[in-house]
């Protein structure tokens, strides 16, 4: 990335003008500065960001000595790459905000869930180039999975450079309906979320079966991370490695038995199901 010329090392709003900006400074917008100075995709001196609590202002300057400030607006103007990474209930507000301030220069990124393209152009003002992205938390460990879908008017190398900065907190890819992107946010989106609650449940079955609760979080954080990695590096399907541990009658037969007369793979597809439609609801507005 071209690197602009400094104005001041003052980390305020109007110190320099800054090749990318967040607007919102929570937790995926903090690990995705992390990623993009931890890569050197971006030099601290090229970040601003803006939030309405001070103090996560305070923090991000403490961490990663990036730019800050509480102008909406005056960051879109110092910046051209805008990520939004602010809640989908208040989109429309804060797209308003920012609306007099855009200009040919802007590319904007949004991991505003379940918000469209379409949204955003209007928003913001028509013509306007856009990405809409789909991350997931495991990002705050460069291990996330994005998703990201380019609007009516952004570009092929738009899609590239989103790519890249994606990249820089873990796998990203690029879909070409947008329709998918809320069967994404069903999966991979809330789907950190199902693999806790499997934890959660893992661990009660070792405590109700004998063990400690601090041996049966270990056992499960452990048989959970050796799990994915055999689905990644071995290049087999999940029913392959499940029928690799499955003897007939043995115990693994036995604890899939008891999951699937209690509907386990069914309810994991309703919860994929049940969040995609929350996604498309919210994309309505």
């Amino acid at each position: 990335m071209k690197t602009t010329r400094k104005r001041s090392q003052s980390p305020t709003a109007k110190a320099e003008v800054r090749d990318i900006g967040f607007v919102g400074g929570g937790n995926m917008a903090t690990a995705l500065i992390r990623g993009l100075i931890a890569t050197r995709v971006y030099k601290p001196q090229q970040i601003l960001v803006s939030d309405v609590e001070s103090a996560k202002l305070a923090q991000l300057r403490k961490s990663f000595k990036v730019g800050t400030t509480r102008d909406n607006a005056a960051l879109v103007r110092d910046c051209k790459i805008i990520v939004l990474a602010v809640k989908p209930q208040i989109i429309e507000t804060v797209l308003a905000e920012l609306r007099p301030a855009v200009g040919e220069k802007h590319l904007f990124i949004s991991i505003a869930a379940g918000v469209t393209t379409r949204r955003l152009e209007n928003g913001l003002g028509g013509k306007v180039r856009a990405l809409r992205v789909m991350p997931n938390t495991p990002a705050l460990l460069s291990k996330g999975m994005s998703v990201l879908v380019r609007g009516k008017y952004a570009t092929a190398a738009d899609e590239r450079l989103g790519l890249r900065l994606l990249q820089a907190v873990g796998q990203a890819l690029a879909a070409q309906d947008e329709r998918m992107l809320d069967a994404v946010t069903g999966l991979s989106g809330s789907g950190p979320a199902y693999v806790y609650l499997f934890a959660e449940s893992m661990i009660a079955g070792g405590v109700a079966a004998g063990l400690t609760a601090a041996m049966a979080a270990q056992l499960t954080f452990q048989t959970i991370a050796g799990a994915a990695a055999m689905m990644q590096e071995t290049g087999q399907t999940p029913e392959a490695l499940r029928a690799q541990v499955t003897s007939p009658n043995g115990t693994t037969f036995a604890g899939l038995g008891e999951l699937n007369r209690r509907g386990f793979k069914d309810a994991i597809v309703s919860a994929v199901v049940a969040a995609t439609r929350r996604s498309e609801e919210l994309g309505r507005g």
